[in-house]
């Protein structure tokens, strides 16, 4: 059976999960990462030379890393017309724009944030960071807040992999204990999301 690496509390390996609920594919997850080890191992990085999390693995032992790159890849082999990952070179463009932009601009500071009140001691916290952060996921989100003003999701009318990237990072937003923006928009589209089983299952988990 196929199998994805990698443990559910990682923001990169919900977003391989939620497109896995979403396509309605059988897989096998085996536990991977932080506490649970093994991405050191020689078999492991044989798969991931990187030893991070997830890690896609297929029936005949071929692998593929990296979370947008394993969805990406999974729309392709399974849903290659479906909606999760438009064909067209226009509404794909617009996809990977977004799941590019989160990468490159989103992600960081917001692991900065999550980090200070979930992951790190008192001691190790620095607020100043904490704050700078906040500002900066402060002026993202409005961008968000305004691209969804007149539509459900990211990229329209249909969930697409732009949510799904997104998607980790939403509920992180308004579920830790922060001072936010009033973003009406932002709190919708949360709400829209909350609304797709794989989102709930997968994402919307408490945070550790």
């Amino acid at each position: 059976m196929q199998k994805l690496w990698g443990r559910t509390s990682s923001s990169n390996v919900m977003k391989v999960l939620w497109t896995l609920e979403e396509l309605g594919l059988d897989y096998e997850r085996i536990d991977a990462g932080g506490a649970f080890g093994r991405t050191r191992e020689p078999e492991y990085r044989a798969m991931n030379p990187m030893g991070l999390v997830p890690t896609w693995q297929e029936d005949d032992g071929w692998s593929v890393w990296e979370s947008n790159t394993i969805a990406r890849y999974l729309c392709n082999a399974h849903a290659p017309d479906g909606t999760l990952y438009p064909s067209g070179p226009r509404p794909r463009a617009e996809v990977e724009t977004w799941m590019d932009w989160i990468l490159g601009h989103l992600v960081n500071p917001m692991v900065v944030i999550f980090f200070t009140h979930v992951r790190l001691k008192e001691n190790e916290r620095d607020w100043n960071a904490e704050k700078k952060a906040r500002e900066d996921c402060a002026r993202l989100w409005k961008i968000v807040d305004a691209r969804v003003a007149n539509q459900p999701f990211m990229c329209g009318q249909a969930v697409t992999l732009a949510d799904v990237a997104l998607g980790c990072w939403v509920h992180r937003w308004f579920s830790l204990p922060i001072e936010r923006p009033d973003l009406p928009n932002l709190a919708r589209y949360y709400e829209t999301l909350k609304t797709r089983p794989g989102f709930v299952k997968h994402v919307a988990l408490p945070l550790e």
